[in-house]
């Protein structure tokens, strides 16, 4: 990763700002808002103080959501938004096809290796005996990014729509019909989308366990090989608003264009939902309509109020700064949490690692073990909220 007072990385769009707002080159305030907001919401949800979370901060067990289980694939959605400016930008400057493809692929493994370095980091920070996981948040991002950085810039919009379909559809077909391997065909041997009995599982355990590597969930991995194909298709649904976002019309326009087609992704994702259930954990295809629908709707709200009525001010700052630096701040929060767990104290003649001896010791007395839980959280972000804050008024941005 390298410095420099201008630069940016594929969560921020580097198209120059305009003195006409809303034009296609102007710089949005709304996706780094939105961008931010995600960001500190992954955050938050990744680092309670206990096992006792309000249940809008825990994912869903299996089928079903909870806002917690839309962070992810909102911020693989604004990946997606994020490359069409940075790429549109560079090619009106004479760059070429092959060169940003280059880049592209060199981000790509950069962000994957970061990824996997910080689970090699975590194991080794707890002793841990469940070996390696191979999967992660990291290294999904950089698989989508380059799947649709290469369809962008290779492919034609309406071919992409086409491969949109054929990977929600044809993701659809796999769950459903393909046999899973020593359990039958899903529906008619075992039940559909069973936790434990489903391609994606048998996949993940087949290819992903090796030596001393392990799955998040034993069985299965959220981030696993089959789901990343309808992960790729959350990322080309960004990559379509983006083009929108660009395009020569008036910003209410663009603002209700995606008020519409946000409506439209959460009825078809509610409706695919009663055959295909919405299922983070899977990343079905409805959920990717659903999440998507959901994001569009968000960023046209901040669109409209950001970028249109320019109500922008002390409230926007923070979330501002971690959109700005935001897969900085996501690794410096890993970071954070993994020196919580190399130091230890004590505590009424108990030795606690350094996350639960500050939770006991200074949120615990404030209130329930689930509010408690929501201070620690809030802490946690306001904590890494600091360095964020002094790159971006020294103008660093750090880059991959």
């Amino acid at each position: 990763m390298s410095a420099t007072p201008t630069a940016t990385s594929i969560e921020t769009s580097p198209a120059p700002a305009s003195s006409s707002p809303g034009t296609a080159s102007d710089r949005l305030t709304s996706l780094d808002l939105f961008r931010g907001v995600t960001i500190a919401a992954m955050i938050l949800v990744n680092n309670p103080g206990n096992d006792h979370a309000y249940w809008p901060l825990e994912h869903a067990q299996w089928n079903g959501w909870t806002p917690t289980d839309l962070v992810f694939p909102f911020f693989l959605f604004i990946v997606g938004v994020s490359l069409v400016f940075s790429f549109e930008s560079r090619l009106s400057r004479g760059a070429s096809r092959a060169l940003l493809l280059r880049h592209t692929f060199r981000r790509a493994v950069i962000i994957f290796a970061v990824g996997l370095a910080l689970n090699c980091m975590g194991v080794l920070a707890s002793s841990s005996t469940r070996g390696l996981r191979i999967p992660g948040v990291l290294q999904r991002i950089g698989i989508c990014y380059l799947a649709a950085s290469i369809l962008f810039l290779y492919v034609k919009p309406k071919a992409r729509a086409l491969v949109v379909a054929g990977l929600l559809v044809g993701y659809w077909i796999l769950m459903r019909f393909v046999p899973v391997p020593g359990f039958g065909v899903p529906g008619r041997d075992i039940p559909f989308l069973h936790p434990d009995m489903n391609l994606g599982g048998y996949l993940d355990r087949r290819f992903l366990l090796w030596g001393t590597t392990r799955l998040y969930e034993v069985t299965r991995d959220p981030e696993g090989l089959l789901s990343t194909l309808p992960a790729i298709g959350t990322a080309l649904l960004g990559v379509f608003t983006g083009e929108w976002l660009r395009s020569k019309r008036p910003p209410q326009s663009k603002a209700l264009g995606m008020l519409a087609f946000g409506v439209l992704g959460l009825i078809l994702g509610g409706v695919w939902g009663i055959w295909f259930p919405i299922n983070k954990k899977l990343w079905t295809s409805s959920y990717v309509l659903f999440a998507a629908g959901f994001a569009l709707v968000c960023l046209a709200l901040c669109y409209w109020a950001t970028d249109i009525k320019r109500w922008r001010g002390a409230w926007t700052k923070p979330f501002l700064v971690f959109g700005r630096n935001s897969i900085t701040l996501y690794v410096l929060a890993w970071l954070f949490e993994i020196c919580l767990y190399l130091f230890s104290g004590q505590l009424h003649g108990e030795k606690l690692n350094g996350h639960d001896y500050l939770f006991q010791r200074f949120f615990a007395p404030l209130g329930s073990p689930s509010f408690a839980s929501l201070l620690f959280s809030l802490a946690f972000v306001l904590v890494c909220l600091v360095p964020i804050w002094l790159l971006d008024r020294k103008k660093i941005f750090l880059k991959i």
